[in-house]
């Protein structure tokens, strides 16, 4: 019995030992470490995962590389990410359309906050509506009167089911009573540049993006979708301003782990994302693009994803039922 006594308290104390390296973890990380971007190339979350990647890669002298998995509306790579070793070495670039996408694709493969673990927001910034110049519309108020007066006629633009374009879309549709055809597209690129050629007549895009080709006359902003004014677009009025009181729309992006990641690198890295945000030059950077950095700790991050799926929830059932 004192054998077994000594063998039991041995293997507690392996056990013990080994549970708290894996929470601590003072060599992670010890490799390359992907970021997997379930979008295309030259987006909100590819361009920003790129920045943080850099900032990550800098503080911890290992490299951190940046890998675009597209299709399914996002769902192709947010599986990956589900499918991989929970240590810490494969991360997911997410955004709302991971949200969204809860209600939207029931079969999807993966439950968020079941197969993952929140490690971080990033930032967040609103969204623009805009129209081709072929659009007579010169305001928002023209343009939902145009739609209202060809019902079904007009096609708005997203980078797929679930983004927050497409939401975006869908929630404008309710609060104006319009009937406009949603139009998936592959990648947010693609779908803009379908605008600007004028084979889709709208789009509701991140303003971190669509701001070059706006100051460049590629296409005509109707109204931003945040609470104020963004001050890289002071002269166009928000949707409130605009004649449609209460619609307000965001896309933010976060960072998260395969379910199961030791604690340990999980506050690691919130730690590191957290003071990466809060840089000078890169605050400074995306003030010039319309977007502001988000700072949580992980619990925080964990009730503000269960906050945004019951938000878009109702927004997705109904696009839904629509469709059955």
């Amino acid at each position: 019995m004192n054998r077994l006594g000594v063998a039991i308290a041995l293997v507690a104390s392996l056990f013990m030992s080994g549970a708290s390296a894996q929470k601590s973890d003072p060599d992670y990380p010890s490799r390359l470490v992907k970021i997997i971007v379930p979008f295309g190339a030259g987006g909100p979350a590819d361009v920003t995962a790129r920045l943080i990647g850099k900032a990550l890669q800098e503080r911890f002298k290992q490299p951190f590389v940046i890998e675009n998995r597209t299709g399914a509306g996002g769902v192709i790579g947010t599986l990956e990410v589900a499918k991989s070793p929970a240590d810490g070495y494969t991360l997911l670039m997410m955004s709302n359309t991971q949200t969204a996408n809860e209600t939207l694709l029931p079969n999807r493969g993966y439950e968020l906050m079941r197969d993952f673990v929140p490690v971080a927001p990033v930032n967040s910034s609103d969204l623009v509506i805009v129209v081709s110049p072929a659009v007579g519309a010169k305001t928002l108020q023209e343009f939902i009167a145009l739609a209202k007066q060809q019902p079904g006629k007009l096609n708005y633009a997203s980078s797929g089911q679930g983004t927050p374009y497409h939401m975006a879309g869908e929630l404008f549709k309710a609060m104006t009573g319009t009937n406009i055809v949603h139009v998936p597209h592959r990648n947010s690129g693609e779908a803009r540049n379908n605008v600007i050629g004028g084979q889709v007549e709208m789009m509701i895009d991140a303003i971190t993006t669509m701001a070059p080709n706006i100051n460049a006359g590629q296409v005509r902003a109707l109204a931003t979708t945040g609470k104020a004014r963004p001050a890289v677009l002071p002269d166009v009025p928000t949707v409130a301003e605009a004649g449609v009181p209460g619609y307000e729309a965001t896309i933010w992006l976060g960072v998260m782990a395969p379910a199961g990641t030791p604690p340990g690198i999980v506050e690691k890295l919130n730690v590191a994302i957290n003071d990466a945000v809060a840089q000078p030059e890169i605050k400074a950077l995306w003030a010039a693009q319309g977007a502001e950095p988000m700072s949580m700790s992980t619990s925080e991050f964990d009730k503000y994803l269960r906050g945004d799926i019951t938000k878009w929830g109702d927004v997705g059932k109904r696009f839904v039922e629509k469709t059955q």
